[in-house]
């Protein structure tokens, strides 16, 4: 599943998003590309759970 995070800008916002969305599942593959703003995330967890992970991380986002 891909998301748009306008907000991620830096190694620290990607180490942040990482670590809230292996809250919810520890296997989950996160990639962020942050000159695009994007996050690409491999889970098990549904996608409506891995957007509320990030919302409540600080960082909104949109499906991609």
């Amino acid at each position: 599943m891909k998301f748009n995070v306008p907000d991620m800008s830096c190694g620290h916002c990607v180490s942040s998003i990482t670590k809230s969305i292996k809250a919810l599942d520890a296997a989950a593959q996160v990639t962020a590309d942050l000159s695009a703003k994007t996050l690409t995330v491999e889970t098990s967890a549904a996608a409506q759970a891995v957007s509320k992970a990030l919302d409540e991380a600080g960082y909104p986002n949109t499906a991609a």
